[in-house]
């Protein structure tokens, strides 16, 4: 599983990084978050807010803090 967090340079994409890895770590994901901070990146993945959260190449949030809670449940479904 590819999990990342988008976003790097305010207070809520470093707490949405930080919540990414806790959330992770609570699914048993043993694999390491990546942090992309990189603007052209961001945009190239079809994103214009950050915070964000890709898991598997699928935007799956952008613009908004996520809880640990809420991206474990992401997680949780792109398991299967």
């Amino acid at each position: 599983m590819k999990i990342q967090a988008l976003g790097g340079c305010c207070k809520k994409s470093m707490q949405n990084y930080q919540n990414t890895i806790d959330a992770a770590k609570k699914c048993g994901i043993e694999e390491s978050v990546e942090q992309i901070s990189d603007t052209n990146e961001i945009l190239q993945l079809g994103v214009m807010a950050t915070p964000g959260l890709v898991i598997d190449g699928k935007v799956v949030s952008s613009g908004k803090l996520l809880s640990v809670d809420q991206i474990a449940e992401f997680i949780n479904k792109h398991k299967t």
